[in-house]
């Protein structure tokens, strides 16, 4: 059996509320959002599960960077 990703329910949420909503409902740009945030939070696992390890600038920078910091 494989392996459901985390973020799936999310885009099952997304597909189910596209059906009976607008693209402007404020429901389904949440439901948007928090896809994009799981699909993200996603990918910088897999990417620093095969990166060395951080100095703690890298961190520092990285975690403004999701904070809305300047780059």
């Amino acid at each position: 059996m494989a392996e459901t990703k985390p973020w799936t329910h999310h885009r099952a949420r997304v597909a189910s509320l596209t059906r009976s909503r607008t693209a402007d409902d404020p429901e389904l740009a949440d439901a948007r959002r928090d896809l994009r945030a799981e699909r993200l939070a996603a990918y910088i696992e897999e990417v620093l599960a095969q990166a060395p390890p951080l100095t703690a600038e890298q961190s520092t920078r990285l975690a403004s960077l999701l904070g809305g910091g300047a780059p």
